[in-house]
């Protein structure tokens, strides 16, 4: 905004007037703000000056609006000086030349400045209303998230981020790129680093408040333009004594409202996934939530295990097919899901009660959440010793402690899928070792859920492996799991099941998306250049599919 004259203090002092006109005068060090005109002020270059008679300025970047400035409309020139903001009262041309391309105005000498103190440690927070995205994006692994922006600054800023990819990079203080774009298409630019996080694990978001590295001239110059206009537009929209005031043009929405995603995969995203993405930013965030020290949200736990329940009622195929497609998540987070909604089709299929249900989903969904609080160093290994494999045998405990609150959860089901989904019936597994004698049915059909879906996604050193080499491997190790339970998991899901990546005959590489009473797919997900979904009868031309294949990410 343009703050009132009392908000700045009047320089008339000559020495002080050059000593700002200099600063003015460095590169990138000035802007053009023109008279009635409530917007971003404009690149100029004061070229020189000489005191008590003129300025020059070379306006070539302004464009058509040198006519303007020809024909007499007014001016002030803006910018950064002695850690404050510097501006002339209402200046206006002598003349405008043109010279080699280039435009030069001349213009009055101020007899004085106005100058505000800059004011650092200043926030203005955007009030209900007021919307601002900020892209955020970790350039050298490319992993992004979008959010809102809550408060601006000369220093920093505050983002409300929907729950990704980007915990790790925020916790770590890495540089990141912040992109701030305002409903008039006006952005702003800047690396910045995470030095505050608050995470919300009930509604899926986390609140990190960044600092910006050394922006230049020209962006501070922004920067204050920015914070400005969000302080009066926040002024504006709270009413008061400040009705008066014009809406912003940061704030007017003159441009198509910014894109809330950058769909890149190669193939369709069905709409299951959106309605998926809410409980995989709350797995993400209820992470974040462990290693600020806090417990699992047991009322969160149980709305989110509800809405998985209810997406499974609705579409039990899509829901299985969207737990392949969460591409940007931590594997932690589609690992859960993952085993969550498998674990809970085959109970539905065998009529268990809604509420053993739901808590199956519950203790599945959190399942490995311990390892949150390991060191992410020693997760990202492809191979650990002895010393670090019992290290990371850790989580299990370490889940169970902050699992205290969620006294809905009852004690057999926590034991059989968070104390026991990782035993084996030979007693190799942990962390207690416990055998056969010792495992539930339901412990033991847990740790068939849990491997076939680890063993399909992408880990660390490790590559996916296909549908048919998993159910091999679970066959052959049947001192291990118990053989029943894996007899029974892949009669339930089918040799081509729901998600799974097949190649048929003729070559075609698809993702199975639905399947007929005989187990055959009926509808399969194609990459966006070969149609995008293939289904009836120009799919069962194909036959059966030839193959599996290991499932990479989207």
């Amino acid at each position: 905004m343009t703050p009132s004259p009392e908000e700045f203090d009047r320089v008339e002092h000559p020495g002080r007037i050059e000593e700002l006109l200099n600063a003015l005068a460095r590169p990138g060090g000035a802007a053009l703000a023109l008279e009635g005109r409530d917007s971003d002020p404009l690149p100029v270059v004061l070229a020189e000056f000489e005191p008590g008679r003129v300025l020059v300025l070379d306006v070539t970047a302004l464009g058509e609006r040198v006519g303007k400035l020809r024909r007499g409309l007014g001016f002030r020139l803006v910018g950064q000086g002695d850690g404050g903001m510097v501006r002339t009262p209402l200046l206006k041309a002598i003349r405008v030349q043109e010279e080699s391309g280039r435009h030069w105005l001349h213009c009055a000498y101020p007899g004085e400045l106005e100058w505000q103190q800059r004011r650092d440690a200043f926030r203005a927070a955007l009030r209900v209303g007021m919307e601002a995205s900020v892209l955020v994006r970790h350039e050298e692994s490319g992993v992004s998230g979008l959010g809102d922006l809550r408060d601006l600054s000369l220093t920093g800023c505050r983002v409300e981020l929907v729950a990704g990819g980007l915990n790790d990079e925020l916790e770590d203080e890495r540089q990141l790129l912040l992109e701030i774009t305002f409903p008039d298409g006006s952005r702003f630019k800047s690396a910045a680093r995470a030095r505050h996080l608050k995470a919300d694990p009930g509604r899926g978001t986390v609140s990190a408040g960044f600092e910006f590295e050394t922006p230049d001239p020209a962006q501070e110059r922004r920067l204050w333009f920015m914070v400005r206009e969000v302080e009066r537009e926040a002024a504006r929209v709270a009413g008061g004594d400040r009705t008066d005031l014009a809406a912003s043009s940061l704030f007017r929405p003159a441009a198509p409202a910014p894109l809330r995603a950058h769909p890149n995969s190669r193939f369709p995203v069905p709409p299951m996934v959106d309605r998926l993405a809410p409980s995989a930013a709350w797995l993400d965030t209820q992470m974040l939530a462990l290693r600020q020290g806090e417990h699992v949200d047991a009322v969160q736990l149980s709305r989110q295990a509800e809405r998985l329940l209810e997406l499974q009622e609705e579409d039990r195929e899509g829901l299985l097919f969207a737990t392949r497609c969460l591409n940007n998540e931590p594997l932690l987070v589609r690992h859960g899901l993952g085993v969550a909604v498998h674990l809970l089709d085959f109970a539905r299929a065998r009529d268990m009660p809604r509420a053993l249900c739901k808590a199956l989903t519950a203790a599945a969904m959190v399942h490995d959440l311990g390892k949150a609080l390991l060191p992410r160093e020693l997760l990202a290994l492809p191979v650990l010793d002895e010393r670090q494999h019992r290290w990371v045998q850790g989580h299990v405990p370490l889940l169970l402690q902050r699992l205290d609150t969620c006294g809905w959860l009852s004690t057999p089901v926590v034991q059989a899928v968070v104390r026991d989904i990782n035993e084996r019936l030979d007693g190799s597994g942990y962390p207690h070792r416990r055998d056969g004698d010792e495992l539930s049915d339901l412990a033991r059909l847990a740790s068939v859920v849990d491997v076939a879906d680890i063993l399909s996604r992408q880990r660390p050193g490790r590559e996916p492996w296909s549908i048919t080499d998993i159910h091999r491997w679970l066959e052959k190790n049947d001192s291990r799991f118990d053989a029943q339970w894996v007899s029974r998991y892949q009669a339930h899901f089918g040799r081509w099941p729901v998600g799974c990546l097949v190649r048929y005959p003729d070559g075609l590489i698809g993702r199975v998306a639905s399947l007929d009473e005989q187990g055959l797919p009926v509808r399969v997900r194609l990459r966006s250049d070969d149609g995008g979904w293939l289904d009836g009868e120009a799919l069962t031309r194909r036959g059966e599919p030839e193959s599996s294949l290991p499932a990479p990410a989207d």
